[in-house]
């Protein structure tokens, strides 16, 4: 398997891992103030996994561009 498509096959998890860590700060945030002592945790959980997936997507953004020169 090429870099470009391991890649894309860690996107699609980070991708898939974000939309779970969106939802977990979403319930949190519905419940308060019940369990406020997560919000750090639950928000840097998905602040991490964001930063993941922007990183990457520039990565493959980087190896694509130079795979077409």
């Amino acid at each position: 398997m090429s870099d470009i498509e391991t890649l894309k096959a860690e996107i699609k998890k980070l991708s898939s891992k974000s939309v779970n860590a969106k939802m977990n700060l979403h319930d949190l945030s519905e419940d308060l103030p019940t369990n406020w002592q997560g919000i750090l945790e639950v928000a840097q959980e998905t602040y991490d996994t964001f930063k993941a997936l922007d990183e990457a997507r520039k990565t493959l953004q980087k190896l694509e561009a130079g795979a077409a020169a």
